[in-house]
């Protein structure tokens, strides 16, 4: 029994030293030191030995099972290194490498189109003024010559959060708060942030303004028209036509909305100008002796003018964007386009 043994336990060495996995092992772990394994199946006769014979055996059946375990133990470890350095090995990284870039963004044009108007302007001296979005109705309507019952009121569709609380319909507030604040001569203009209930392929209830105000002492309808074709050539380029056509607003008289040559079709008429070969791009005027009253400023010793345009319309024509909820919808392969 004792050879028997032995037979078994270099049987046993040679099977676990060809094993690769920690299964194969496990199978292995059974076959031979299992209830039902081969060293069991040995012990089993035992009982036929003499007395003498017993503690002989016995102790090399121990000695095997201790050789088997210890091998066992010892291959697993073997296995479990190997699978460890194949899968570092699989999953290595090389730091010396350039790191992966991140893909960055651009500008939005509604931010790219204030930013120029903002920087022609600077240039021309005018600083940018801010002022709250949510607005009295002393600042967005009364102190601009827009009192209760005036049905120019109508044409705002107002966002109310009561009867004297808004959402400003326009930058113009700021005007009047900066007029409030500081005496003349006063040069700003003031980009922001605007809300009316109004909704569709052309209009937004949230859209961007960007207003101007110049008051001083003998200032003239001719520096309006000056600083507004300069701006335009500036913005649209120098052979861009421009017209001034008399209209009215509560703020202004007298007032004109001005007009450039279509960016389109250059002024011959076309599906985008209604073949008028014009569009218009801002409203403007002089400032009007009731503002100057709500102010505190005397009408007699000072004149100005304002102006107001929608971000959104020039960024449409600078761009040639044919729908403005294209610019609020944030897609990615419309926004990389600038």
């Amino acid at each position: 029994m004792k050879e028997q043994l032995e037979a078994l336990l270099q049987e046993a060495l040679a099977e676990l030293s060809q094993a690769s996995t920690e299964e194969g092992l496990q199978e292995l772990r059974v076959k031979y030191l299992g209830k039902k394994g081969a060293i069991t199946g040995v012990m089993k006769g035992l009982g036929a030995l003499s007395p003498e014979e017993r503690p002989l055996v016995g102790q090399v059946v121990n000695t095997v099972k201790a050789k088997l375990e210890e091998t066992l133990d010892a291959r697993g470890a073997e296995i479990r290194a190997a699978v460890k350095a194949q899968r570092l090995a699989a999953e290595k990284i090389d730091v010396t490498l350039p790191g992966r870039k991140s893909p960055l963004g651009s500008k939005h044009p509604i931010t790219l189109v204030t930013e120029e108007i903002c920087s022609i302007f600077a240039a021309l001296g005018f600083a940018v003024a801010e002022g709250p979005e949510i607005e009295l109705d002393f600042y967005n309507f009364e102190a601009l010559n827009l009192p209760k019952d005036h049905p120019a009121r109508d044409m705002q569709d107002t966002f109310y959060f009561g009867e004297s609380v808004l959402l400003r319909t326009h930058t113009s507030p700021v005007q009047i708060r900066t007029m409030l604040k500081q005496p003349p001569p006063v040069r700003i203009i003031a980009p922001g942030t605007v809300y009316r209930c109004d909704s569709d392929a052309t209009h937004s209830p949230m859209f961007h303004q960007i207003e101007g105000l110049m008051v001083d002492k003998g200032i003239t309808f001719a520096d309006l028209k000056g600083i507004l074709t300069l701006f335009i050539s500036q913005l649209f380029g120098k052979d861009i036509g421009v017209r001034l056509r008399p209209s009215f607003f509560p703020f202004t008289e007298p007032s004109a909305e001005v007009d450039i040559a279509c960016v389109i079709c250059r002024g011959k008429g076309c599906r985008v100008c209604k073949e008028t070969g014009w569009l218009e791009i801002l409203g403007s005027g002089m400032v009007d002796p009731e503002v100057y009253r709500h102010v505190g400023y005397d009408s007699e010793q000072y004149t100005g003018f304002a102006f107001g345009m929608g971000i959104e319309r020039i960024a449409m024509l600078k761009y040639g964007i044919a729908d403005m909820r294209l610019l609020f919808e944030n897609d990615l392969r419309f926004l990389k386009q600038f």
